[in-house]
């Protein structure tokens, strides 16, 4: 079947594409988005693809679910488009930031500056319906994804995977911390920032191993 994806990572995943899982999730994705309003839209599914090509991939931050609310979900994890205000989650990653390296928190939630700076903002599944948070779960997204993290974590050197919460942490579990930096803490969510989140430094910590390893930093 014929995907819309940048072509380095149409060559990179063109195994999937044959599956017989991903022609049965291609499927349900269809009909999903016909029988009523789904996110991100359509030709923005795979965004965090198109704006981050292959070999530009620097560094990697995993997440589970598009946001189901109107208007938020373009994609990118934890982002959302201009004018939408932060979700919790993403008011404490610019907090975070603000306090790690100093800069002030920006007046948009779109991260499409760091996806084009090399940031691979990649959900676990790639499709939601509104409202419904969870609902297009164990369809076979999770299978997909995973096959990116690992065509990245062996076809690449000197990564830095960010993995905040458990449920990221379970899905970079086989990544090579020899061959690539591994940055694991609590969940930016309310729930949990303060039990481990705040105070990671994973932001500084990421450019550093960036700079060491001769990439320029992220401009968080």
């Amino acid at each position: 079947m014929d995907v819309q994806i940048e072509p380095s990572w149409k060559r990179h995943l063109a195994a999937e594409f044959e599956k017989p899982y991903f022609a049965n999730l291609a499927d349900f994705v269809r009909q999903e988005y016909r029988r009523g309003t789904c996110y991100p839209p359509g030709r923005l599914i795979f965004n965090a693809f198109n704006l981050c090509p292959f070999d530009k991939v620097k560094v990697v931050i995993i997440g589970q679910d598009p946001y189901h609310g109107p208007g938020q979900a373009h994609g990118l994890c934890f982002s959302v488009n201009d004018g939408v205000p932060f979700p919790p989650s993403l008011q404490n990653i610019f907090k975070e930031i603000h306090d790690d390296l100093g800069t002030p928190v920006p007046q948009s939630g779109n991260l499409t500056r760091w996806a084009e700076q090399g940031v691979l903002l990649l959900n676990a599944t790639l499709t939601v319906r509104a409202h419904q948070a969870g609902s297009h779960q164990r369809q076979g997204w999770e299978e997909f994804t995973d096959a990116a993290i690992k065509a990245l974590a062996e076809g690449r050197e000197h990564l830095v995977f960010i993995l905040w919460g458990a449920y990221a942490q379970k899905k970079g579990a086989f990544i090579d911390r020899c061959r690539h930096l591994v940055l694991s803490s609590a969940h930016p969510s309310p729930l949990s920032a303060y039990h481990g989140f705040f105070g990671n430094r994973h932001f500084s910590k990421a450019n550093a191993y960036l700079e060491q390893h001769g990439e320029s930093p992220i401009k968080w």
